[in-house]
């Protein structure tokens, strides 16, 4: 089973409603400081918010990032970036004073409690296939079945993103999804790309396979030459992983490995995980979850299959680009409780597996038949036109001069 839902999410937020409240009052007697930020990140010093980072910093403005552990203050350490704690006295006092908050998946990325009054910039956190925020009937599921409790939670989560000053779109369609899920109004959705794909531009193409390909090999163990698949179902909040092989459908899958010299990667979702045993299938099959490497958008160029379904990680290599087998036993039940932008076979194509017996014939005929390889790969290309309008690697720079502006606009 998932490790976290929703309901469970939602109730711990209806919990903290009386230190909302006390912040909100802290907030409105302490003062913010015209040029201070702080950042911070749900999965630790990364994401779009480590790609605005320098942008700010060369700015001259004082910029702390608040985290959570020893670990991620060491990483930033080692990026030359100051910390504080997130949740400490010093975390809640600077981000009360600061007057630019960033984050990239929610309030909680900074001290979430001296929020009120910041100019919050929401980079999130990929592109949606599934309905988010306010477009999703399960955001706003209420941890007990209480009358008016869910109308509560959903004008909580309204009240929340209210809070957002700025949120990139990565394209005028994106766009439009992104004013709905967050209640927001267009100004507040300029298109100036992901600052989270800027990685994906940096080098060329030589320089950020062998880049990728030895950070993944830094992580599961050398894996050679040879070609690497990746597994990267979604999160079905809170319930069972669809998607786990039976034995029989793991003998088809690591004999089409063994045949074409391949090494299936398992990314399960970091709030998700679906029980895959990767230790005892032997070395074609590797484990990649976000406890091992947290951010895998820099370790797509050392891809050279994804297998997923309903993931925003589809968006994110057809920026590379990769060719895709989609595998969604249950499709049909997902778009009737979660939902999809549109129509989720105008993205995933005709030829969805139902099961990990006809994901893994798709699979070996990607791997063996390069008219097939290529031809997912132009339809990757196709995508990444439809969604991205900025494929240059200066989506950070153009975020960093749209909140500059926006604030001087509010300003005046």
């Amino acid at each position: 089973m998932g490790s976290f839902s929703f309901g469970s999410g939602n109730a711990a937020q209806l919990a903290r409603i009386p230190l909302h409240l006390l912040g909100a009052l802290a907030t409105k007697l302490i003062p913010r400081r015209a040029d201070a930020w702080v950042f911070g990140c749900a999965i630790g010093i990364g994401e779009g918010a480590l790609a605005l980072w320098p942008h700010v910093a060369s700015g001259g403005h004082p910029a702390v990032w608040l985290v959570d552990s020893a670990e991620d203050a060491a990483d930033a350490a080692r990026h030359g970036i100051p910390t504080a704690r997130r949740d400490s006295l010093r975390g809640f006092w600077l981000t009360a004073r600061a007057r630019f908050a960033v984050v990239t998946h929610g309030a909680g990325d900074v001290n979430r409690y001296a929020l009120d009054g910041a100019f919050l910039v929401q980079l999130w956190h990929g592109i949606p296939l599934k309905r988010i925020g306010l477009d999703s009937p399960v955001t706003a599921r209420a941890p007990l079945p209480i009358p008016g409790l869910s109308r509560l939670v959903r004008a909580a989560y309204r009240r929340t993103q209210r809070r957002i000053r700025l949120i990139p779109a990565a394209s005028h369609l994106v766009r439009g999804r992104l004013e709905s899920a967050f209640g927001l109004d267009d100004a507040r959705v300029p298109v100036t790309g992901e600052p989270r794909t800027d990685v994906l531009f940096d080098g060329d193409a030589v320089t950020r396979r062998e880049r990728a390909r030895d950070v993944i090999a830094g992580v599961v163990g050398d894996v050679g030459d040879r070609r690497l698949v990746l597994y990267a179902p979604t999160w079905r909040d809170g319930a069972a992983d669809p998607a786990v092989p039976t034995e029989g459908q793991w003998e088809q899958i690591l004999e089409v490995l063994d045949r074409e010299d391949a090494v299936l990667l398992v990314r399960s979702h970091p709030l998700g995980a679906g029980d895959y045993r990767t230790q005892a299938r032997g070395p074609r099959v590797r484990s990649l979850g976000s406890d091992l490497l947290p951010e895998v958008t820099p370790v797509l160029p050392g891809i050279d299959v994804l297998v997923t379904d309903y993931s925003s990680l589809v968006f994110d290599t057809a920026l590379v680009p990769l060719p895709v087998v989609y595998l969604a036993p249950d499709e049909a039940e997902y778009a009737a409780t979660r939902g999809f932008y549109g129509d989720y076979r105008a993205v995933a194509g005709p030829e969805v597996a139902a099961d990990w017996s006809a994901a893994t014939a798709q699979l070996a005929t990607v791997l063996s038949d390069e008219g097939e390889r290529s031809g997912r790969v132009e339809r990757a290309r196709a995508l990444s036109r439809r969604v991205h309008a900025h494929r240059d690697g200066r989506s950070a720079e153009r975020v960093y001069r749209a909140i500059v502006q926006s604030w001087e606009r509010k300003r005046r």
